[in-house]
């Protein structure tokens, strides 16, 4: 079998086409960066290694690249004949591969191949692939649309892995956490008869998708702000600080609570859930600079985002929600001259009344827990 994957990043290599690789795919990376995808070519190699005593090594092998932007004939001739379509680009870039995959289904009706197919967006997104079937469908026709409603799935995914800030001298070596998580909706999908080994098909994915975002990444970027906001660097140096270590457990207590009243999911796992977790920040062979982990505060804020979702849900069901608001403080203070996010989110606050910026970027209706947030964050400027 082979696959064809979208991004040749770390998380790519390190995550998804290791699984793949060791359940017998070939894969076909798909990515703009020609040193990359040249290296693939050349040696259709590479090793990954776990961060973590011994950084013991895995090697990845019977795979190859496609330069989307040089050569989008080969991605959809590669669609045409392949057994899965994986993604792990970034949620903004969804849109931008949409016409190419569009053009393999296409493809496919036009010779004639019924072999069902499932397109999996393996993102930090609630509905990522589900938003990916919305944008190729926009570069379907009529009939084309048909073929994919009966051939093709879309089936929503929750991933988990830590892929820390790296440097290496080649340009496919990898270092990743040993923990992994990727998490199917079985229900959306169009070829069950593919199953991985190592991923979790399950009838419902929500609360999966939910208490991987309230928990890990509400709890990754809770320990970055927080430690920004102190003048830490690196996440490792901050969650040492007990005073940072004592806002992300509260976090994710909130998130927790909401997580167990919304899902009924059995308080002890749960818990146990959150102590490894945090056992994975502490990791000293995966400590990120803080900024990096931090960036895109602006998509952080948003409506359905990792804090002002569970706050509002936190708040209707009047639960607490205090660690959470005061973090959402700090996320506003955040000042990193590299991200353009943060630039641009500085920007609003100097030139706009701090309200009006709350509103726009939570896109929250709720006056009350607008004003609560603007409390927090003068706080935070004013301390």
């Amino acid at each position: 079998m082979n696959a064809v994957h979208f991004g040749a990043g770390n998380i790519g290599r390190g995550f998804i086409g290791e699984t793949l690789a060791s359940n017998g795919f070939d894969i076909h990376f798909v990515d703009v960066n020609s040193t990359i995808i040249d290296a693939l070519n050349d040696r259709k190699e590479y090793d990954i290694e776990l961060a973590a005593e011994g950084k013991k090594k895995i090697h990845v092998s019977n795979v190859d690249g496609i330069n989307n932007k040089d050569n989008p004939e080969k991605v959809v001739s590669a669609i045409e004949n392949t057994d899965m379509v994986t993604t792990a680009i970034g949620p903004k870039i969804l849109p931008f591969i949409a016409g190419l995959i569009a053009d393999g289904i296409s493809a496919r009706k036009a010779n004639g191949n019924k072999k069902t197919l499932d397109v999996i967006a393996c993102e930090n997104m609630i509905g990522g692939s589900q938003f990916l079937k919305g944008e190729v469908y926009k570069h379907l026709s009529d009939d084309d649309k048909k073929f994919a409603d009966e051939y093709i799935g879309f089936p929503n995914a929750a991933v988990d892995r830590i892929v820390p800030i790296q440097h290496h001298d080649d340009p496919l070596a990898v270092s990743v956490e040993p923990f992994k998580e990727w998490v199917v909706d079985e229900s959306q999908m169009k070829n069950p008869s593919i199953k991985l080994d190592t991923v979790v098909y399950v009838k419902d994915l929500e609360p999966y998708i939910e208490r991987k975002l309230f928990s890990v990444n509400t709890g990754h970027a809770t320990v970055a702000y927080t430690g920004e906001y102190l003048g830490y660097k690196t996440i490792g140096d901050a969650i040492a600080d007990e005073k940072v270590l004592k806002q992300v457990k509260g976090a994710l207590k909130e998130t927790g609570d909401l997580l167990i009243h919304k899902w009924n999911f059995d308080p002890a796992e749960h818990k146990a859930y959150q102590d490894k977790i945090l056992s994975r920040f502490q990791n000293k062979y995966i400590s990120d600079d803080i900024l990096r982990v931090g960036r895109t505060p602006i998509r952080k804020l948003g409506f359905d985002e990792r804090f002002i979702r569970p706050i509002r849900e936190l708040k209707e069901r009047s639960l607490d929600y205090s660690v959470l608001l005061d973090t959402v403080g700090m996320i506003l203070t955040f000042d990193e001259a590299k991200d353009s996010e943060s630039v641009e989110l500085q920007k609003m606050l100097k030139e706009n009344k701090a309200i009006d910026v709350i509103k726009k970027v939570t896109g929250l209706k709720d006056e009350d827990l607008v004003n609560e947030i603007l409390a927090s964050y003068e706080a935070k400027i004013n301390k």
